[in-house]
């Protein structure tokens, strides 16, 4: 089984490799070409972020160096703070406690992910409900 770092990995891999045959995409298509889920998408976002790979003006993405550090970047800094008081959170209650869109709270993960910072023993095909941790 794959757990959700490694899935995150994955299709970071995916959004990289699709950019990279197609070029420029938006977000709509770039998702429907990867068949990533949202969440997986985001996590992708973040992890390519990190590793200075992506950049988005509008709605549209490409590989080059990124403009999205400050904003994920942030997300990632509030996601990590709550991991270091609570040890283990649950995915699903990260928006809650930070405030963030769902969407950037899984871009702040993928980062996290990325950094090697984060880890789950949960399993994840088609399961949104898995806890991180500080490694």
């Amino acid at each position: 089984m794959v757990n959700a770092i490694e899935k995150f990995g994955q299709s970071a891999g995916k959004v990289w490799n699709t950019l990279n045959k197609y070029g420029t995409l938006t977000e709509p298509t770039l998702m429907k070409n990867t068949r990533l889920t949202d969440k997986e998408f985001y996590a992708a976002v973040g992890w390519l972020a990190r590793e200075n790979k992506i950049s988005k003006t509008g709605e549209k993405y490409q590989l080059s160096e990124t403009n999205l550090t400050e904003k994920i970047g942030n997300a990632a800094g509030k996601i990590y703070n709550v991991l270091v008081t609570h040890r283990e959170v649950e995915v699903t209650s990260i928006p809650r406690i930070t405030r963030l869109k769902t969407n950037d709270t899984y871009s702040g993960i993928g980062w996290l992910a990325r950094e090697d910072k984060i880890y789950t023993t949960d399993d994840i095909i088609n399961n949104d409900q898995f806890k991180i941790k500080l490694k």
